[in-house]
């Protein structure tokens, strides 16, 4: 029998993470380590110490939703927080897990018509493992030329820990943004569990980023919906922006998010700007490639003559 190594991870995290004179649980005694004891969190979650101690050793237990909501609250779990307890301790520990790849994700024409009617506002979609399936002209513009990218690349997680130009864009709020799609990822990984790219995924940003390692080692778990925030791009300067997250219900691993500037604002100006300069590039790739085209379609009629 397999430990359910992620219920274990995330209960020791989140119980160091608490702390004790806050909840009127410090009593002068020095204490090892940070945070509750289980002895502590047993008794604010109802459950005897040798069963939370089980539970965290990892052993091969399904606990109840009773348990598991008392738990959260214990813990004061947040919304995101309490989805990710209920997904690693539903992972079966009784049989092996495979580790397989997922099908590909694909965009239904729906979505990419309502990406390319957004052009205004800068707008993606997010799939599993932060992947990003699809873009519009804008958001390609504000952020990075993600379809221009080899297709293991187009990714948020990889690209904003990675990438330079990701940590400009951002500059003073990187940290935030960045944490933020480590936390998305480790929500997907216990979604997931089976799925091989997104190992492969955290390896290789454990092995490049120490933030990420960081992040990644206090289990911090989010479900982005709507932020603000504030970029520094190198076309039109600071821009504030607000992000909102739509869930599509036929598609539950796949994400759209808009940057909106408030009306009137620079920041809306600075996003028209943008459009022009994004318009203008367009053009110019165009001109650039229009010869070539050419004269592949006279090369095909000679051949078809």
């Amino acid at each position: 029998m397999e430990r359910n190594e992620g219920l274990s991870d995330f209960l020791r995290a989140r119980r160091a993470a608490m702390d004790p004179e806050r909840l009127g649980l410090h009593d002068g005694t020095p204490r090892r380590v940070p945070g509750l004891r289980r002895e502590e969190l047993a008794a604010l979650a109802g459950v005897s110490v040798d069963y939370y101690t089980r539970l965290e050793q990892g052993r091969p237990i399904t606990p109840s939703e009773s348990v598991l909501d008392a738990l959260a609250q214990a813990l004061q779990l947040d919304t995101a927080e309490r989805s990710y307890l209920h997904a690693v301790a539903r992972r079966s520990v009784h049989a092996a897990r495979r580790r397989t790849s997922r099908s590909v994700q694909k965009v239904r024409p729906g979505i990419h018509a309502l990406l390319a009617r957004l052009d205004d506002s800068p707008a993606f979609v997010l799939g599993r493992r932060t992947d990003i399936l699809a873009t519009n002209r804008m958001a390609r513009a504000l952020l990075a030329d993600f379809d221009a990218m080899p297709v293991r690349d187009r990714n948020a997680a990889r690209w904003i820990m990675l990438d330079e130009a990701a940590r400009s864009l951002f500059a003073d709020g990187w940290e935030k943004v960045a944490s933020l799609f480590v936390g998305t990822l480790r929500m997907d990984a216990a979604q997931h569990p089976d799925d091989t790219r997104t190992a492969e995924l955290v390896g290789e940003l454990s092995m490049k980023s120490a933030a990420f390692r960081r992040w990644w080692a206090v289990q911090k778990v989010v479900q982005i919906n709507h932020d603000t925030k504030v970029l520094h791009h190198p076309v039109v300067g600071e821009l504030t922006l607000r992000t909102e997250a739509l869930a599509f219900p036929g598609d539950p691993d796949q994400t759209l998010f808009v940057y909106l500037a408030d009306p009137g604002s620079r920041s809306e100006e600075a996003l028209a700007v943008l459009s022009s300069w994004a318009a203008g590039q367009s053009h110019a790739d165009d001109r650039t490639t229009a010869p070539d085209s050419r004269q592949g379609t006279e090369r095909r009629r000679n051949t078809a003559g």
